[in-house]
């Protein structure tokens, strides 16, 4: 009984991840993220149609997150007058909010924290730093669920470039 349970607790995860993924594919209509922003103001993808989009998930304690906000940050600055836009979803505990809160005071992108937002179209985000890039139509062009979840000016300058 126990090998049967075992079993079925596999097929279960792998049906139960595989759903998750489901709703992010290459080239279809990206799910909104809504919420509140950590200044208070609202954020809609939707509303942000027109504009190439990025999205961020990423953790104070997570270094390879920090390595990659400034190369971010430096790509907004170029290109923002363009209709680029990036925002950076905390994943951190609330025990750690100050923290992720003090490291964005140094970039100048949108920034919430997970709590506040509505992602779920974008199923469980299992890996940070995670990117995903929406381009100005509203279509996904990088999940950052599936591939090299790295973002470095190669990555922005070959998938983002195009589509500003």
């Amino acid at each position: 009984m126990s090998k049967y349970r075992s079993l079925v607790f596999a097929l279960l995860t792998n049906l139960a991840c595989n759903l998750a993924l489901a709703g992010v594919e290459l080239g279809q209509v990206a799910p909104n993220i809504e919420g509140t922003l950590l200044n208070g103001k609202s954020f809609s993808l939707g509303a942000n149609k027109g504009k190439v989009v990025l999205i961020n998930f990423w953790a104070s304690w997570c270094e390879p997150c920090r390595e990659e906000m400034p190369i971010i940050e430096a790509y907004l600055k170029k290109h923002q007058s363009q209709g680029f836009e990036v925002l950076a979803i905390t994943m951190d505990k609330p025990a750690d909010l100050e923290q992720a809160q003090k490291i964005m005071q140094n970039y100048s992108f949108l920034s919430a924290e997970r709590k506040q937002m509505n992602y779920s179209g974008y199923g469980r985000i299992w890996r940070i730093p995670t990117t995903f890039i929406i381009d100005k139509q509203g279509i996904l062009r990088k999940n950052g669920l599936t591939g090299d979840p790295k973002v470095d000016l190669k990555v922005l300058e070959e998938t983002v470039t195009p589509l500003l």
